[in-house]
């Protein structure tokens, strides 16, 4: 899977670094550069929060959400993107953001960031099969008489995800090899999809794609209340970008198990970002100008991507598409299973959790991976997602209120090892930059404008109908103050710093050894 170019020295490196930040090599580092990239692609997997949220263009202002709201939303997730690349370069290990903010930091901000990043993980996993699940169902359903109760919804869910963990149980090259092929079925279903939008829409009025028009209230079909601020609504269209445009983080959690990765996880993150971004535009463009009446699409509210296919598309060319995006969703949700269990297994090493940090650290010597993280993941997953469908508050579905704070939990763990990068860059801390290296200047100038970017996401993610997620957010700053000064803050220790790294080299030999990893002993 490495291929023929990865050498010795290579190999020696990559283990100087992980040695030298206090972790043993027990995971296998079996990943190329591509299936670094294809990991973070995959799980950004334009074919899913694309599709499913297209809705927050076309109902806020029009066609102008994708052809214009989608470059700036994009540009934001762009700003994160290159500054997390810097930092991943010096640090590539897994659970990246945990650990920046831990060493760039102290042990309160690695903390925070790994339950902030953790908790985004396992929710926008539900949230991604859920909405899985609904596509489904409003694809095949009927074939086989599901109609999308809660029940179902769980159900179906539940049957994907131990899918997706077994096949991370099985090893990163099986995982590997199947995010490699959903990089390659995205491209190729997007770009039938484009193709049949352009060569089967009734008239192609490019002018769609600058014009901004007012579809709030019961014009959009409800996506948003209404208003008369167009600047306002412009801001809301960005939520379709930022919330699309994430999840690249999954290449610094998998730097463990990629070759050369000090080198390969910063250009995976930055290509993941920039062609999903590019290639993205190109589709919502293309169905913008698809669609029969723009004016009666915003009126169908989220429903208006369905409608569009079924008013110009043959049966056959739809349904095979819809197969193709059905397939890329479910390996979206795959690779968010890596992602989440890598966190969880980085985290748990250093004794994070509270209860079961040994267990959920271990890794499965035959397989070599955190098998018990990759099944707590899961379970806790399904469990969201059974609360999400059967439980209310005030009567909001949780699903509903959880999956929008996800976006401000997601970015505020990727905000807090970027603020502290900016201000440590060049400082004892972190003295030099990895082989990837933006320059003082550029990476501080990425950090600004994340910063920017942080305080536009959180302002439009609490926005109604999401005004919820103010609450869920001030709930859990107070929550996390509680348990850091009542519990976590005499018992949690952080990763390994200073003299304990040297302490740990003996050990570090002896779990390579155990584990089988070659060279090792």
């Amino acid at each position: 899977m490495a291929g023929p170019g990865y050498t010795d020295i290579d190999k020696k490196e990559d283990l100087k670094v992980l040695h030298g930040m206090g972790y043993a090599q027990e995971l296998s580092r079996s990943m190329s550069r591509f299936s670094n990239f294809a990991i973070s692609f995959s799980i950004i997997c334009i074919l899913s929060g694309g599709i499913n949220s297209f809705a927050q263009a076309t109902s806020s202002i029009g066609g102008a959400g994708a052809g214009i709201g989608w470059i700036v939303g994009c540009c934001v997730s762009g700003f994160f993107a290159l500054a997390m690349a810097q930092i991943a370069s010096a640090f590539p290990t897994a659970g990246g953001l945990y650990h920046w903010s831990s060493i760039l930091g102290n042990r309160f901000t690695g903390w925070l960031t790994a339950w902030l990043n953790l908790f985004g993980l396992i929710t926008v996993l539900g949230a991604i099969n859920i909405g899985t699940a609904f596509f489904f169902v409003g694809t095949f359903g009927s074939w086989f008489g599901i109609t999308g109760t809660p029940g179902e919804i769980v159900g179906f869910v539940a049957f994907i995800t131990v899918l997706q963990a077994l096949f991370n149980h099985f090893g990163i090259k099986l995982t590997a090899m199947l995010t490699d092929a959903s990089g390659f079925l995205i491209l190729g279903a997007t770009a039938v999809l484009i193709v049949a939008c352009l060569v089967f829409a009734p008239a192609i009025d490019i002018s769609r794609l600058w014009t901004f028009t007012n579809y709030s209230g019961d014009a959009g079909g409800g996506v948003f209340p209404q208003t008369d601020s167009m600047s306002y609504l412009f801001l809301l269209c960005l939520l379709l970008p930022v919330y699309t445009i994430t999840g690249y983080d999954a290449s610094a959690h998998t730097s463990e198990e990629t070759v050369k990765a000090a080198h390969s996880v910063p250009r995976a993150i930055v290509s993941s970002v920039l062609w999903s971004s590019l290639i993205g535009w190109v589709m919502l463009c293309a169905i913008v100008l698809a669609i029969p009446d723009l004016a009666v699409g915003a009126k169908q509210g989220w429903s208006v991507f369905f409608s569009t296919m079924d008013a110009i598309l043959p049966v056959w060319l739809k349904e095979l598409l819809y197969f193709a995006i059905l397939i890329s969703q479910f390996l979206c949700g795959l690779a968010t299973v890596t992602s989440a269990s890598r966190m969880l297994f980085a985290f748990s090493r250093d004794g994070g959790m509270p209860v079961g940090s040994a267990a959920l650290a271990k890794v499965n010597p035959t397989w070599r991976t955190p098998v018990n993280a990759i099944w707590t993941a899961a379970i806790l997953e399904i469990l969201y997602v059974f609360l999400a469908q059967f439980i209310s508050i005030g009567g909001t579905n949780i699903y509903t209120i959880v999956v929008n704070s996800t976006l401000v939990f997601l970015f505020l763990s990727f905000i807090i090892p970027i603020v502290l990068g900016m201000m440590t860059f060049g400082t004892a801390k972190w003295p030099n930059p990895g082989p990837w290296n933006l320059g003082a200047g550029l990476f501080k100038l990425f950090c600004a404008l994340s910063i920017v970017g942080m305080a536009i996401i959180f302002y439009i993610a609490i926005q109604p109908p999401n005004d919820k997620v103010l609450y869920i957010t001030i709930g859990f700053i107070v929550l996390t103050a509680v348990l850091w000064f009542g519990f976590e803050s005499r018992r949690f220790q952080g990763p390994p710093i200073g003299d304990q790294i040297a302490k740990r080299q003996a050990a570090i030999k002896a779990a390579e050894v155990a584990i089988g990893e070659a060279g090792a002993a």
